[in-house]
């Protein structure tokens, strides 16, 4: 205990913010949070390894000593769209920040890219200017849902100063609403949700939404684009239409189902794949509709067995192939996504709100950009 007491927590005041455990108190220039402080601070994240074991076909996925680890926290409100990448750091987005972070085990967070949604000059005013959901293609490419920046786009290197090439803005003629999560199929074509979250107003009134559906797209040969080429708009395909607010996407291992999340309808759908690309027979997948605690059906992720990972009420879902929700890992605030990462694709790491965190599991992942 009095090795913990000697522990201190320690806030940068700055719009990109982290929180470092385990430092000793060398430094005064920083706000010093120490002794019982630092103890207060330990409690909620403590009280957040309880996991709910509703299925006994949790314990083939959840360690016996499974925990709950905070790496960073600090964030301005909303943490979204991690992403593991080849080079062993967990990108993700702070989205009020309009901002990329970039952590690093055993390293603090920092920017990585800002901004990396709206690029005006004027305020944006509205309360997500930021960019959001984040994947990587077979080559190890970074590519962004750019939410506030209206459209979908590829960074050539991993380097925030790296070419940009932009896969897809509009659809018919008109805007994009504000795309949020993404996935690559493995022919390198690429699936998107677009709802109107990154507009000002968050609504289907906002005066600057173009288009009356909130829909899924599909981007055939997203990967194979030339870097630095203009989207081929007539080719951006629209395969989902009646859902209000598509979200998180993934595909099962065998793609022959993709998973969307609407977060309006609390329920996670899944249709069936075709050859060709193309979508059909939708159907809820798991109802959410009634549950307690914060949050609900945002991004997920699915792992090497066809289990289902993702946001929903009170912390992270744990969903087999079946739909039969299993566990939940209860967390301390509200959860928006999760992304497998380290190099066996067992730790699950979650954005919820402020904070980062990581869970080891017993299955690996599906990760992009690997087999």
């Amino acid at each position: 205990m009095l090795g913990r007491l000697r522990q201190c927590f320690f806030f940068r005041h700055e719009r990109s913010t982290w929180l470092k455990l385990g430092v000793e108190c060398r430094s005064m220039k920083s706000t010093l949070l120490c002794g019982s402080l630092a103890l207060a601070i330990l409690i909620p994240l403590a009280s957040a390894q309880k996991i709910q074991r509703i299925d006994p076909l949790a314990n083939q996925i959840i360690p016996k000593d499974a925990r709950l680890d905070r790496v960073a926290t600090g964030f301005n409100k909303w943490t979204e769209g991690p992403v593991w990448t080849r080079g062993g750091s967990l990108l993700f987005a702070e989205i009020p920040a309009n901002s990329i972070m970039k952590w690093t085990p055993g390293g603090t967070a920092t920017v990585f890219m800002h901004p990396s949604g709206y690029l005006g000059t004027a305020p944006y005013n509205g309360p997500e200017p930021g960019s959001n959901g984040m994947t990587l293609d077979a080559d190890g490419k970074l590519t962004v849902a750019g939410h506030a920046r209206r459209n979908v786009w590829r960074l050539e290197s991993m380097s925030p100063s790296a070419q940009i090439t932009v896969l897809a803005d509009s659809f018919q003629g008109k805007k994009l609403n504000s795309p949020n999560d993404l996935v690559y199929r493995s022919d390198g074509s690429l699936y998107f949700t677009d709802p109107p979250y990154g507009l000002r107003t968050q609504s289907d009134q906002d005066p600057h939404k173009e288009l009356k559906i909130n829909g899924v797209y599909r981007i055939p040969n997203a990967r194979q684009q030339k870097p630095g080429s203009p989207p081929d708009r007539d080719k951006l395909q629209l395969v989902i239409k009646d859902l209000s607010r598509p979200n998180g996407i993934a595909f099962s291992p065998d793609e022959k189902f993709l998973y969307i999340s609407d977060s309006e309808r609390l329920a996670w759908m899944r249709y069936d794949v075709a050859a060709d690309g193309s979508v059909s027979n939708g159907s809820v997948f798991l109802d959410a509709k009634g549950e307690k605690g914060p949050g609900g059906p945002d991004g997920f992720k699915v792992d090497k067995k066809g289990n289902l990972y993702g946001a929903g009420s009170g912390g992270v879902w744990i969903i087999s192939p079946e739909g039969k929700h299993l566990a939940t890992i209860t967390t301390p605030e509200r959860v928006g996504n999760v992304a497998w990462g380290d190099k066996d694709g067992k730790t699950l790491y979650i954005t919820a709100s402020t904070s980062v965190y990581r869970i080891r599991l017993n299955i690996p992942g599906i990760m992009p950009a690997r087999p």
